[in-house]
């Protein structure tokens, strides 16, 4: 299943551990301490809507081949998917049982059982009042599961032929992906005035945090992997797509409450997450930069960083591990520095073992049921 994949996109790996650690910042930071970025780090959670449609793109770029030529094995892509995401979803929320008091004592009961039992299932995502139970960042993995599940069917749309048409085609997606934010601003259900990043409401959550509101930028970078197939590694326009693509994002975030905040969250920059793909998966000056080892690696642990930087930080603070060795006039920059080697750790000593005991005891299973029915069969 994981053999014959095409070469790894280095800078896109890179950009994760710029994306991952703009979550962080966004979450645990003052914008203002980033001077000119000031505006990309309080609009952190365009980071997610980021890694969603690189998923896409991702699972395209590897699987869509296969897929079209009936040699994708669904059972064993979504076993793949399993043990790549839940070991460290799973210490997740093991690192977060501790705040079960708390969300016992902001839910009603009905709700927060409803948050015990989803919760380890990833399907929070479906229920907007719990969606965030526990562990804040892990209701992506919640929509993640699903876009997983459909992913095969996905990949075998047909291979587009010309460009042209192709663009007119994602150019809808898009726009349906605009359409649960229009409807927001639209009808303002929740009757806020400026909705923003501090705003709270059950439609704005609904919004936020379901897996259908954020699916079309899933597919989006399915269909990207396409367009990206089209365009030569070393073609100039990939440079000035990527260039395009940051300078644009940098542009509409510099323009604050101007951009809508229910359109600004998910669906307005998928073009620009597009552009800045399709540069980064060139071979020019921009995906050098990026794809320099020290920021792959880093990138590399972009995953176990974002779905533990919660459980992290509390660990850090609650423990109060800087006071304890006289560093605390370095908080929080060293808590930062913290949060990323913990990360790391949780990469090589928990992800990286355990996805490879879930394989080898996923293929044995696999193994022996395929004998038991062969064993039926003859009998």
């Amino acid at each position: 299943m994981e053999d014959r994949k095409p070469a790894p996109l280095k800078a896109l790996t890179g950009l994760r551990c710029f994306a991952a650690l703009n979550i962080v910042f966004f979450h645990f930071s003052d914008p203002q301490w980033f001077g000119f970025l000031a505006p990309v780090v309080n609009a952190g959670f365009i980071s997610v809507s980021y890694f969603i449609l690189l998923s896409g793109f991702v699972l395209a770029y590897n699987y869509a081949e296969r897929a079209r030529n009936g040699e994708l094995d669904r059972k064993r892509f979504y076993e793949a998917r399993f043990t790549r995401i839940y070991p460290i979803y799973f210490l997740s929320l093991l690192l977060s049982v501790g705040l079960l008091k708390t969300e016992y004592a902001t839910h009603t009961p009905a709700m927060f059982w409803t948050g015990v039992v989803l919760t380890p299932l990833l399907l929070q995502g479906f229920v907007p009042a719990v969606a965030t139970f526990m562990n804040t960042p892990a209701w992506t993995m919640s929509a993640e599961a699903v876009y997983y599940v459909i992913f095969p069917w996905l990949a075998k749309w047909k291979r587009p032929e010309r460009i042209a048409p192709h663009l007119l085609r994602m150019s809808g997606i898009w726009a349906l992906g605009l359409v649960p934010g229009a409807l927001y601003i639209a009808f303002n259900p929740d009757g806020i005035a400026h909705p923003d990043r501090w705003s709270f409401g059950p439609w704005l959550s609904a919004l936020k945090y379901t897996p259908y509101s954020h699916v079309f930028s899933f597919i989006f970078g399915v269909m990207l992997a396409d367009l990206d197939k089209m365009i030569a590694r070393a073609h100039p326009l990939r440079l000035w797509l990527g260039i395009a693509g940051f300078g644009g994002i940098y542009a509409l975030l510099s323009l604050g409450p101007l951009v809508p905040y229910a359109i600004i969250h998910d669906g307005l920059l998928m073009p620009l997450f597009g552009c800045i793909v399709l540069g980064l998966a060139g071979v020019n000056p921009l995906a050098r930069a990026l794809g320099v080892r020290p920021l792959v690696f880093v990138g590399e642990a972009s995953y176990c960083l974002y779905l533990l930087h919660f459980n992290l930080w509390n660990i850090v603070h609650g423990w109060q591990l800087l006071r304890l060795v006289g560093l605390s006039r370095f908080d929080p920059w060293l808590s930062y520095a913290l949060m990323i080697a913990l990360a790391i750790g949780a990469l090589y000593f928990i992800e990286k073992p355990a996805q490879r005991k879930l394989r080898e005891w996923l293929h044995a299973t696999s193994v022996v049921k395929s004998r038991d029915e062969k064993a039926v069969r003859s009998s």
